[in-house]
């Protein structure tokens, strides 16, 4: 007699999914991303505000108090503003090149989760439909107000009109066109 295996735990198994999904897309990053990520993640450590800190009271201070001779770059400090000037581009740069790359995955992610979605919305109305059928065959009869509604949900979701609805009605959206009117008709697809 062999056991069967325990049943999975779908909260673990979603876990393991987006675990994976992470992994797979982090070893995807090639290396100028991951220079990229390690920067930004260093520009925004308090490590590189105190190393800061430390670097500009000690340049202030050698050039204000060490003899005449050792000075390098006397007040006004032009020498530090250039190289914090330059410092101020690269870093601007790498976490622009960071920033580029999260909206990547979180585009990723917001299709990902729209077509999973889309794939519930379509399960929901086909179970309401099984559900009525199921109704009708053994009489029982919902009441008048969850029929009308059961009725509307049960049939299929358009995707384009809905998009439609939302560019017209949400305050501060601009139609711009993207919504393909030509296409009023068009089900869904997955």
């Amino acid at each position: 007699m062999t056991a069967s295996p325990p049943p999975s735990d779908p909260a673990n198994d979603n876990i393991r999914a987006i675990i994976d999904l992470e992994r797979k897309a982090q070893a995807r990053a090639r290396w100028p991303d991951r220079i990229s990520d390690a920067i930004s993640a260093f520009v925004g450590s308090l490590w590189f505000v105190l190393v800061h800190l430390a670097a500009f009271t000690g340049w202030a201070l050698w050039n204000a108090l060490a003899p005449v001779t050792l000075r390098f770059d006397p007040y006004p400090y032009g020498l530090l503003t250039f190289i914090v000037s330059m410092e101020g581009v690269l870093i601007a740069t790498f976490v622009l090149i960071a920033q580029n790359r999260m909206a990547a995955q979180s585009d990723r992610r917001d299709h990902l989760n729209l077509q999973v979605d889309l794939l519930a919305e379509q399960e929901m109305t086909l179970m309401l439909r099984m559900l009525r059928r199921l109704c009708e065959r053994f009489d029982v009869q919902p009441d008048t107000a969850e029929e009308t509604r059961a009725a509307k949900l049960g049939e299929e979701t358009n995707v384009y009109e809905l998009m439609q609805s939302l560019e017209r009605e949400l305050p501060g959206t601009e139609t711009d066109g993207s919504a393909d009117s030509s296409r009023p008709g068009v089900e869904r697809k997955v």
